[in-house]
């Protein structure tokens, strides 16, 4: 996958977290999940996009692992919509499993990067 497929992916990933937080039920647990997990899911490709006009290797490397963590954080708060019984489990499964996708790919890639690096 290259720089531009993944650009697109965190996109649509985004997007896709944006219809789900707007289906959310209207109360306050749904209100602060929902902030959050919508900071955290546009925050990746945000940053993905930061990471692919680094300058400098440093500089692409943190704002790689700055990714990282965003998509890590967004599964954690797609956890707790789940269990917290606002989406069902099966209508946020494939999201979450985008975003565990995500994960992956970052961490695969943050690895290659500095094992490169030697």
């Amino acid at each position: 996958m290259d720089a531009d497929e993944l650009r697109a992916r965190t996109r649509a990933f985004a997007l896709r977290v944006i219809k789900m937080a707007q289906a959310l039920p209207k109360n306050a647990v749904a209100d602060v999940l929902g902030k959050q997990v919508l900071r955290s899911a546009t925050s990746v490709g945000a940053n993905y996009r930061a990471a692919c006009r680094a300058r400098t290797e440093p500089n692409f490397l943190h704002k790689l692992s700055i990714v990282g963590e965003e998509a890590d954080e967004t599964v954690y708060w797609l956890e707790l919509i789940r269990d917290a019984g606002l989406v069902s489990p099966r209508r946020l499964a494939s999201l979450m499993d985008e975003a565990e996708q995500i994960l992956k790919i970052m961490s695969a890639s943050l690895k290659t990067a500095k094992t490169g690096r030697k």
